[in-house]
């Protein structure tokens, strides 16, 4: 069993104190390949819940001395819109920091660091790096920064001037750790450090994040958080499944009636698709419902469930009064 407390329950619980911010620091230095040192944690409006909002709960966002923002989520469950919410996260943090009649010159600098523990999008690749350019349509050449706007912005290239965005796939990584950024992402998957370890912030992990630095309460909760991740991922899982067998058996009973009246081979093939829609939606749904009854019943919070399910905490009241 590993020693050390996991990222995720860190960031919400440990990291925010400025004693811990060695931590972020040496994380966000080992993936941006740069020093990096985290002048103040933020309070932005993507952390409030509102009706608008729901699908935007920062975790953990930081400036650092050059004005640089790092907006760093984890998120446990499967959101099929991740990417569209990883947009809206960056696009509202650069108009919220910048104040009503101040020159575009005073937008900051945006690094969205996505840690994801499901399978998001198609890839075989544990890192992602994501950046803004723009190339010629006919020669395809890359635009450049004029030598007066470099020194002026004080920045290489266009895309320095633009969001950039990482997605970590850590349940992805299953083999050894033989860089900084692999160690991370070894301790980011398993809540374990590596026996040897070189990547800046490991060595604070197993200074200040150990188990056995926690009260029993505080561990009993963990332990609770941990629990409660399997018993989501596993519903999430079971019921996905169940909903694909059940939309290919009603896909197939549809598409063999419409083959009949317009082509056997045209008819099973929408009949399938649309019957797969339908069954893998109403069992998602139906499966969601029935997992936080469960995690409602067993002792676990409002708040929390709605974080795991991507809802609001009244979207969670009404499921659980149902």
């Amino acid at each position: 069993m590993a020693n050390y407390i996991r990222f995720d329950w860190a960031m919400k619980r440990l990291l925010r104190n400025k004693a811990n911010y060695g931590v972020l620091e040496g994380f966000l230095t080992t993936l941006l390949e740069q020093p990096i040192h985290i002048t103040k944690l933020l309070e932005s409006e993507s952390n409030q819940e509102d009706e608008y909002d729901k699908y935007n709960r920062v975790d953990i966002l930081a400036e650092n001395d050059g004005g640089q923002v790092f907006l760093i989520e984890v998120q446990n469950n499967s959101e099929y819109a991740y990417f569209q919410r990883m947009l809206f996260g960056t696009s509202k943090l650069v108009t919220e920091y910048i104040e009503r009649g101040r020159p575009y010159t005073d937008v900051k600098k945006v690094y969205s660091i996505n840690i994801v523990y499901f399978s998001l999008g198609s890839g075989t690749d544990t890192v992602y790096h994501g950046k803004t350019e723009f190339r010629g349509v006919h020669n395809g050449e890359l635009l450049n920064l004029s030598p007066f706007q470099r020194q002026k912005f004080k920045a290489a290239a266009v895309s320095d001037l633009y969001p950039e965005y990482y997605i970590l796939k850590v349940n992805d990584f299953n083999k050894v750790a033989k860089t900084p950024l692999e160690e991370w992402i070894y301790y980011l998957h398993t809540g374990d450090v590596p026996n040897e370890t070189s990547a800046p912030g490991l060595d604070l992990v197993r200074n200040r994040l150990q188990l056995d630095r926690m009260s029993k309460t505080e561990l009993d909760a963990y332990y609770r958080h941990l629990d409660n991740i399997v018993i989501l991922q596993d519903n999430i899982f079971t019921e996905r499944e169940e909903g694909r067998q059940e939309g290919i058996a009603e896909g197939r009973a549809e598409g063999r009636a419409e083959g009949r009246a317009e082509g056997r081979a045209e008819g099973r093939a929408e009949g399938r698709a649309e019957g797969f829609a339908q069954g893998q939606e109403q069992g998602r749904t139906e499966g969601r419902d029935a997992m936080i009854r469960q995690l409602y019943e067993g002792g676990m919070g409002i708040e929390q469930i709605a974080g795991f399910a991507g809802l609001t905490p009244d979207e969670v009241r009404l499921i659980c009064q149902a």
